[in-house]
């Protein structure tokens, strides 16, 4: 009864996340940490002409941007993101990153620092003589060993379009990498349609999708019975859902270079951390498929009678739409050749190539249907098949704590929470009911079911970039702590630990909202994340022997003139708003 009630009072409550806010959009930006410029390698070029433009940083001492997408916290790693309309975008070519050991974090991470530069290659289409302006994103954190500060930087610059100008000499040397637009091997028509190809062959065996073979195997041992035209037509909605998948990602490619001036990048979608959030529940849900928890049925209306040579279609998509999509994970190396020669060509050519990746995918399922003795040397169905079943569910639960490590740390802990929530809601949904329960009970456990799964979803998901911090917290650190307390500044810290769920809580009702963030940063606040995950640690010998208590979550705020309020438990915005709107006001604000 106390977590229904805990979930229900988070449910109520309103979360808001507010968005970053950008600097003014210039031609360079400097701080107190860093100085960023930009240089166009041509001021005037002519249509059609390959340019680039330098992004050049200088970093003061101990100060550093990840470099790492997939160790990066948060995944806030330096990201250079070009805009720009009639201009094609080539990937920005970073720098050399060094290594760099991440006393927080306990691992060792790659970085930039000091002074680097980032490339981005571009090509002018069809643009009218005149001013050209493209404007550059700036994103990442810029962190030192005792804080980090995220940026959201926008910079402008511009180049002159003259068909009749001599571009003459760079203005500055671009190293040899970056000499291709893309980074990628220049092929042939031929050799890049069979590498697409090829490609999709390929993604039959990849481990990805081994879990939704099974269901395949057992699709077209239904269909060796079958009339051969009712085989081929659902072979073919199978190879259509497929197909379809590509299409999606071929429409995306033409909308972000017509639309935005940059191209898809292949596995962009797995880095966004709402995406393999999805993955991951996704895999959940279909090992409790493959264990028999609950079985997906279609209406009559769409699935058609047995004998009806239209029999499943709808289902026959769909599970080939799902399979590429499994597919693609496991699958970047060879993908990532076919769609960065497709980014660098017209866009009909571009989208054939994509295309055909979906039809080589497709080409094995199509013959083995169109071919009916094929189908006859298959096994023929039996136990067997639920034991592989089974298997493959689990295998289906390995893929999704392979994906779950993936999505930031700070999120992990609730996505796994949710996913058992999501499995007993789907136990409840597909156990406690069958075509013999009473109407009236069989509603009542589902929609029960239902709400359960969607009010723990806003709970715990990270929703809308629930998950981002919206106040700059830095690591524990007794000195620090101290320095501030003997000048008469006001410290807060935060005792949390990763397993601890009550902290999550208090994280997104108090330390997620804008009003509590701004009134923090009003009153120049020092922010301290107290992680007591790990016996031993600073943070967990100061909670039981200093601030005596027994436990996390605990916030402790400490005022000027050292008085200090602790906070234990679950508490909301208010509690600490109490204490500290009696503050003074920051000076320099």
């Amino acid at each position: 009864m106390k977590n229904v009630i805990l979930v229900t009072a988070v449910l109520l409550a309103a979360i808001t996340i507010s968005p970053a806010l950008a600097q003014d959009e210039k031609a360079d930006y400097s701080n107190d940490i860093m100085n960023i410029s930009l240089a166009q390698q041509f001021d005037t070029a002519t249509p059609g002409s390959d340019s680039m433009i330098a992004v050049s940083f200088a970093l003061a001492k101990d100060w550093h941007f990840y470099a790492d997408a997939e160790t990066a916290p948060g995944q806030m790693n330096l990201k250079v993101i070009p805009k720009a309309d009639a201009v094609t975008f080539g990937a920005p070519v970073m720098p050399a990153s060094a290594p760099y050991y991440d006393e927080g974090l306990q691992k060792k991470l790659e970085v930039f620092s000091d002074k680097f530069t980032v490339y981005i290659p571009f090509k002018i289409e069809n643009a009218n003589p005149g001013k050209l302006d493209i404007e550059l994103k700036i994103e990442g954190a810029v962190c030192s060993g005792a804080l980090c500060r995220p940026n959201y930087i926008k910079l402008a610059s511009s180049i002159n379009i003259d068909p009749q100008a001599v571009m003459g000499k760079p203005a500055f040397t671009v190293p040899d990498k970056t000499a291709d637009l893309t980074g990628s091997a220049s092929y042939s028509v031929p050799v890049a349609f069979a590498i697409a190809i090829i490609a999709g062959l390929i993604m039959n065996v990849m481990p990805c999708v081994w879990p939704v073979l099974p269901i395949i195997i057992m699709r077209l041992l239904n269909l060796a019975g079958e009339k051969k035209s009712k085989a081929i037509a659902m072979g073919g909605a199978f190879c259509v859902g497929i197909i379809s998948f590509f299409a999606i990602i071929a429409i995306a490619n033409i909308v972000l270079r017509l639309g935005y001036g940059v191209v898809f990048q292949w596995g962009d979608h797995f880095r966004n951390p709402l995406f393999v959030t999805g993955m991951t529940l996704l895999m959940v849900v279909l090992g409790l498929f493959m264990f028999g928890v609950f079985n997906i049925g279609m209406p009559a209306s769409i699935t058609g009678k047995a004998t009806s040579t239209g029999g499943g279609i709808a289902g026959g998509i769909g599970m080939g739409f799902l399979a590429a999509l499994l597919a693609t994970p496991c699958s970047f190396a060879i993908l990532a050749a076919a769609f960065a020669w497709a980014q660098t060509q017209p866009l009909p050519m571009a989208t054939v190539t994509i295309m055909l990746i979906g039809v080589g995918m497709a080409i094995p399922y199509m013959i083995l249907v169109s071919v009916p003795k094929l189908l006859d040397k298959m096994p023929r169905a039996g136990g067997w098949m639920d034991h592989i079943k089974h298997g493959m569910g689990f295998l289906l639960l390995l893929i999704a704590a392979k994906l779950l490590g993936a999505i930031p740390s700070e999120s992990r802990i609730d996505v796994l929470f949710y996913a058992v929530v999501l499995s007993a809601c789907i136990w409840m949904w597909g156990c406690l009911v069958s075509y013999s329960t009473p109407k009236k009970r069989k509603y009542t456990i589902r929609i029960i079911a239902a709400v359960l799964a969607v009010s723990t979803g806003y709970i715990f998901l990270p929703i809308q970039n629930a998950s981002k911090d919206l106040v700059e917290w830095q690591k524990y650190d007794r000195k620090v702590i101290a320095e501030y307390v003997e000048q008469n500044k006001p410290v807060l810290i935060k005792f949390t630990a990763d397993w601890c769920t009550s902290c999550t809580v208090v994280d997104r009702l108090v330390f997620k909202r804008k009003d509590v963030a701004d009134m923090i940063k009003q009153k120049d606040v020092l922010t301290i994340k107290g992680d007591t995950t790990l016996l031993g640690t600073d943070a967990t010998v100061d909670l039981a022997n200093k601030y005596k208590q027994p436990g996390v979550p605990v916030t402790v705020v400490i005022m000027p003139d050292g008085t200090e309020h602790h906070l234990p438990g679950l508490i909301g915005k208010k509690d600490v708003l109490e204490i500290i709107e009696k503050l003074p006001d920051d000076p320099k604000l």
